[in-house]
């Protein structure tokens, strides 16, 4: 009795939750290693399917960086790297192509199906409603001057067509979305996932963005989780940047969470997607269970 009291308690105290987020737009990015744990990639499906059933409107950006690196290497390829950069040469982008939206994306949508919703990756007959150009690495020469490099057909997010994707939320649909996009020159680039977030969410103005990661939130001492910090203003998130806090491969993940918020997004998460039903205990609980970056 006492455990059902208290899955009822859950259930009230994400009344509120509800009422304010129904109809809104949520982008969600996820990838990394976690995404290969079938336990925690169905943790978080069933969360969005949820999300929605309640009058929530998630997108879903995923990456799959580590299953393009098995495909490649079960190919006998080996990735080739300038200045710290992977180049994505034509046939690294066919294989990027076909493991992205052909298996990550095209599984996902079966999945979200088996768990009673409509899901559509946004590349449908080779139309993707995600436009990019073709993205160099900078990099600063003895004498100052910047030189670009060619890292092949890696692109950068220029403009999303924002109706499709209304489309897809307003219907029962959720939509799935890989990290390819297409240039006006009809070339196709391999663009960074949290990028493509990033973007959408702006261009969409989400409500929320949430990043899921494999650590818990920004940590004011890291390694630490009590040090969890569960709210960060922008200029917080700068100052433990430069106070070397933040760093590694956090980093990049708060600085895309500002990028979201200087865009319109009014608020940002970062938080552990290993944990079951993370998604749900941040975005309908009072405590969360990640930090959240706001202006």
């Amino acid at each position: 009795m006492e455990n059902a009291i208290r899955k009822a308690g859950i259930l009230i105290e994400a009344i509120p939750y509800i009422r304010s987020f129904k109809g809104k737009i949520v982008v969600i990015k996820f990838g990394g290693s976690a995404m290969s744990n079938e336990e925690v990639l169905t943790n978080v499906l069933q969360d969005i399917v949820f999300m929605k059933i309640v009058g929530i409107m998630p997108v879903l950006v995923h990456g799959g960086g580590p299953h393009i690196t098995r495909e490649m290497a079960r190919r006998g390829l080996s990735p080739k790297f300038i200045e710290g950069h992977r180049i994505t040469d034509h046939e690294t982008l066919e294989i990027a192509r076909n493991v992205l939206v052909n298996q990550i994306s095209a599984s996902i949508v079966k999945k979200i199906s088996e768990l009673g919703n409509e899901a559509a990756c946004i590349w449908e007959n080779g139309s993707c409603p995600i436009q990019a150009e073709k993205y160099y690495i900078e990099k600063r020469m003895d004498d100052g001057t910047l030189k670009k490099l060619d890292i092949g057909f890696v692109g950068k997010v220029t403009s999303i067509n924002k109706d499709t994707f209304f489309r897809l939320c307003r219907s029962c649909t959720i939509p799935i979305v890989p990290p390819i996009a297409r240039g006006v020159n009809g070339n196709i680039y391999n663009v960074n996932a949290d990028n493509v977030a990033v973007y959408i969410a702006g261009a969409l103005k989400a409500e929320k963005l949430v990043f899921l990661s494999n650590t818990h939130g920004i940590m004011t001492r890291p390694n630490d989780e009590t040090s969890l910090v569960s709210t960060l203003h922008e200029s917080e998130v700068h100052s433990l940047i430069e106070e070397k806090v933040i760093s590694d491969g956090m980093l990049p993940k708060a600085l895309a969470c500002i990028d979201a918020v200087k865009a319109g997004v009014k608020k940002a998460h970062i938080i552990n997607g290993v944990i079951p039903h993370a998604l749900l205990l941040e975005i309908f609980t009072d405590k969360g269970v990640g930090t959240q970056i706001i202006v």
